[in-house]
């Protein structure tokens, strides 16, 4: 399930009221505007605790890397909390956890970097004057030393999370048959070595200057404040920034896949077999994309998937089945992965895959399948909204996205308005043989099969 599902699905406390009916117009209040300088902010008044969430997406990600330059967006989430001049470096996270501060962080994925943090309301303004340091003034601390420290801390962060780890040569492995080379897709938002290695102080601070200017930012605060007090506040801190241009995102076709293509990694560090299809498929938010998500639930969810009960529970060929719709900015993907039990038959699990992947484009899913995968996304909206940060991270995406924020009802709509026949013919479109991605990726040493129990029946 993508973040994206993940996270609209957090995005209604007033979807099922107590009563059990739906609410036909979720709504979260806020207000939105521009400032000046260009930066976008939300506004999200919630009086019930004396707590503050503050929410800044960079609308850069990975995917507007120029050549040889792949991993500068993560690098820069990194660089960001070394801080600005006025608060010092490497001060960043001192005075915010003087100040209370939890919850301190970042991510970048491949269309933006967010970072965020709560707050006691009465520090918010604390928390602004740091966010308004690091925009403004993070680049006068730059220098081949802070570079280097924070090169080296995301150089670890790739040997821990892929380069050390079971199966993370795979996930290179999938974006290399989705992706051809320059697509900015085809890298993963780690980075190569070898560009992080060469990245100079020049070529990063050109990054800075290009991606992180006002107009290209969004600021979202929500929790207990005054919305006309905060707003000045808001002003004080950013409005005097220069209105620099906003840079202009590089669209690119979806690529075709004339396949099957596939590729084989031999993983000394994995244990058993996995097989894993990939599809290119419709983009966040667009026609298919929200019928790929419970088409995916359908396949793969846990105890009632199709693939999940023949795999895991009927045959037990399967240790594991995960099924997804990562949905992207440029084009999505739709995956499929097999954790093999030892000794299990490959083709065996590959005719399975292949039977119900079929059997889902050709026989629409019936209504308890469906109904089951609404009913889990609704609950998580009903569970979700309780994190101020969660509030700010769905209007941040509708933004980014869609370029408007009061779309949580039409959001809901795509998924229920989704009916079983359009789901199938969804299916059929894209998860074609043809159109697939494989990659098989073999331990170098097999798991030993599990020892027979001794004795009868």
């Amino acid at each position: 399930m993508s973040w994206k599902i993940v996270s609209f699905c957090m995005a209604v406390t007033a979807l099922v009221p107590v009563g059990g009916h739906a609410d036909p117009d979720p709504k979260i209040a806020h207000h939105r505007y521009v400032l000046p300088s260009g930066m976008e902010v939300i506004l999200v008044p919630d009086r019930t605790l004396p707590l503050v969430a503050v929410n800044l997406w960079v609308h850069v990600g990975s995917g507007d890397e120029e050549l040889s330059k792949s991993g500068f967006a993560h690098l820069f989430e990194h660089m960001m909390f070394q801080g600005g001049k006025h608060a010092g470096e490497d001060q960043h996270f001192a005075v915010l956890r003087k100040a209370g501060a939890t919850g301190i962080n970042g991510t970048t994925n491949s269309d933006r970097t967010n970072y965020f943090e709560q707050m006691p309301a009465h520090h918010l303004e604390t928390a602004l004057w740091l966010e308004s340091d690091r925009l403004g003034w993070l680049l006068d601390l730059l220098n081949q030393k802070s570079l280097d420290n924070q090169r080296e801390v995301v150089r670890n962060e790739r040997r821990q999370r892929y380069d050390n780890v079971p199966f993370g040569k795979e996930r290179f492995e999938i974006n290399k048959l989705l992706y051809p080379d320059g697509h900015p897709y085809r890298h993963l938002t780690i980075g190569l070595h070898e560009d992080l290695q060469q990245a100079s102080v020049a070529d990063v601070s050109q990054f800075f200057r290009k991606w992180y200017v006002p107009a290209n930012t969004t600021v979202c605060l929500a929790g207990d404040f005054d919305p006309k007090a905060i707003q000045k506040v808001v002003y004080k801190w950013f409005g005097s920034f220069p209105r620099l241009p906003k840079p202009v995102k590089v669209a690119v076709a979806v690529p075709t896949v004339v396949g099957p293509l596939q590729a084989t990694v031999v993983d000394p560090l994995a244990k058993l077999e996995r097989i894993h299809w990939a599809w290119h498929s419709p983009k966040t938010y667009a026609a298919g994309d929200a019928e790929l998500d419970i088409a995916a639930h359908t396949l793969g969810h846990s105890g009632t998937g199709r693939l999940y009960k023949r795999l895991v529970h009927e045959t037990q060929l399967a240790q594991s089945v995960s099924v997804y719709q990562a949905s992207a900015q440029l084009s999505s993907s739709f995956h499929v992965i097999a954790d093999l039990r030892p000794g299990a038959d490959r083709a065996k699990v590959m005719a399975i895959l292949d039977e119900e992947l079929t059997r889902m484009a050709a026989e629409p899913i019936d209504d308890r399948e469906r109904n089951r995968a609404l009913i889990d996304v609704e609950s998580v909206f009903v569970w979700g909204l309780e994190g101020l940060n969660t509030r700010c991270e769905v209007l941040q995406g509708y933004n980014h996205y869609l370029g408007k924020t009061d779309w949580i009802s039409q959001d809901l709509l795509r998924y229920r308005g989704a009916t079983a026949a359009v789901i199938a013919s969804t299916v059929a479109a894209h998860l074609t043989k043809s159109k697939r991605v494989q990659v098989i990726t073999m331990p170098a040493r097999p798991a030993a099969m599990p020892a027979s129990k001794a004795g009868g029946k």
